[in-house]
């Protein structure tokens, strides 16, 4: 593939790791720390990354043990995860917070299967973009005078592999996730 057109494969490639990254958020009936990469804290006035101020274990399959280093945050860290939409409430007992798992409902797994496919086609749809936008660059490039008419033909199908390689690739992440969300 032509080095200006290099440009658009990484964003395909940032387009599948920001849905993988969004999956990790997903929680799949067991202890997940990755649910809580997103929460933050206000910490010092800042808002800061809740794994930036505390240590999170996962001591049992459905339980997420949160240890923050400094013991005045755990009302702050419990507030964030009232106001998150993890939709499980932190129990506390002075030093630790514990997020206790329920398993899932089978409407439950349906909704979250449904999200997850609603997501993958999020996902397809900016990569099939970032095709289009390529294809205007390829085009741009031949009416400049940089690019003849065999380079487009090739470029072109240099592009629609790429945009066939990451499709697959998220329907086989979607497939994946979907059938962890729907094993009991």
């Amino acid at each position: 593939m032509d080095e200006k057109l290099q440009v658009y494969e990484e964003k395909m490639g940032k387009t599948l790791d920001n849905l993988l990254d969004e999956f990790s958020t997903i929680r799949a009936g067991r202890a997940n720390p990755a649910i809580l990469n997103k929460l933050t804290v206000e910490y010092y006035g800042a808002p800061t990354p809740l794994p930036q101020v505390a240590s999170i274990t996962v001591p049992e399959a459905r339980i997420l043990q949160i240890q923050p280093w400094d013991k005045s945050l755990i009302k702050a860290i419990e507030k964030a995860i009232h106001k998150s939409d993890i939709g499980i409430n932190p129990n506390n007992d002075g030093s630790v917070i514990r997020l206790i798992f329920p398993e899932l409902t089978e409407d439950r797994r349906k909704e979250l299967a449904k999200d997850i496919k609603k997501k993958g086609e999020a996902a397809k749809v900016a990569i099939r973009n970032i095709r289009r936008d390529a294809n205007d660059k390829i085009k741009k490039l031949e009416k400049g005078g940089e690019f003849t008419e065999d380079d487009v033909k090739a470029s072109e199908e240099d592009i629609q592999k790429a945009t066939d390689k990451f499709i697959g690739k998220v329907d086989k992440e979607v497939e994946a996730k979907t059938k962890e969300i729907m094993t009991v």
